[in-house]
């Protein structure tokens, strides 16, 4: 008749110290506690597969109590009369948990932005990502990419809206293009965001307060003319009405980029929000504003340089 196994109690299992060498306290059906010389306490398990003996490990206590060891224990059993191996099944259960892990709604997005951002310019690729991580990783970044659904997608896109209805519409665009990478590489089977027409409301573009008449282009030209600050902002705010680029493409132009001679401003590819060249052509006015300029400036990388150091353009608020 075998020998009868008296179960564990709390306060065994509590009051448990550690001795020279380590030692067991059975509760049965496998189940023990391993108590070690530091005074760790190991819950395991040890059970036969296959005409194979073998031992599980649980978490240590109190991580677990026994009522959970026991539980644990129960479910590894009930797994043996299914014919799974518990030690197999736990390695399958932890490979499954690092690969969701790595398949993020986060995680994926970091993908697709290091594999497509060398097509952007700096600045676009940083409100790009900062759109991500100010609203977007905070709800869905830690959900599996596959257990992201549609509905969870159009409430982060709704909220986001009815604080800035612009933003919404351009960090549904990077979604979109984020979920068809995911596509691509079958990460998901199916873009849950699906089809975007009517996701959110248009908008309603209100076109900047410009001139258009001559007459009213005139006074800004006599303002600027008449500007008393800085010659070299006077300058910048000259050239602006000839050249017809963006500020920040100005601010940041350097002399190296300009061919007087064939009246040309080459702008290169990786300043550039799409990351082609530009070439600017060179009116005359416009010509005879940067020889003017380069007499003060010349000495500088940049053709407007900040006013404090000449390794800096200037920036944005002085223009």
């Amino acid at each position: 008749m075998p020998k009868r196994i008296l179960e564990l109690t709390d306060i065994q299992v509590r009051n448990a110290k550690p001795k020279a060498q380590q030692y067991k306290l059975t509760d049965g059906k496998g189940l023990y506690l391993l108590v070690t010389p530091t005074g760790g306490k190991l819950w395991r398990f040890d059970y036969k597969f296959k005409d194979k003996r073998n031992t599980l490990t649980f978490k240590t206590y109190p991580e677990i109590s026994l009522l959970k060891a026991r539980q644990s224990r129960e479910d590894a059993r009930q797994l043996i009369t299914n014919g799974i191996d518990p030690s197999e099944y736990k390695k399958d259960q932890k490979s499954a948990a690092e690969l969701a892990a790595l398949n993020t709604f986060e995680a994926v997005t970091r993908q697709w932005f290091e594999t497509h951002k060398g097509r952007w310019s700096e600045g676009h690729s940083k409100h790009i990502f900062s759109r991500f991580e100010n609203d977007i990783f905070p709800v869905v970044g830690n959900k599996p990419i596959a257990e992201v659904r549609r509905k969870d997608l159009t409430a982060l896109l709704e909220a986001v809206s009815k604080r800035a209805l612009e933003t919404a519409h351009r960090i549904k665009i990077a979604i979109n293009q984020m979920l068809n990478y995911a596509v691509a590489n079958e990460l998901i089977a199916i873009n849950p965001l699906g089809d975007t027409k009517g996701l959110l409301p248009k908008i309603q573009h209100k076109h900047m307060a410009a001139p258009t008449d001559p007459k009213d282009v005139a006074p800004l030209l006599r303002a600027i003319e008449s500007f008393t600050g800085s010659f070299v902002v006077k300058c910048a705010m000259q050239l602006s009405p000839l050249l017809f680029c963006r500020p920040g493409e100005l601010r940041h132009a350097e002399w190296t980029e300009f061919d007087f001679e064939a009246a040309e401003w080459n702008i290169p590819a990786e300043k550039m929000k799409m990351r082609q060249a530009h070439l600017v052509p060179l009116s005359k006015q416009a010509v005879v504003i940067f020889k003017e300029l380069k007499l003060l400036t010349g000495h500088s990388k940049y053709v407007f340089p900040c006013h404090r150091t000449p390794h800096r353009c200037m920036s944005v608020n002085r223009l």
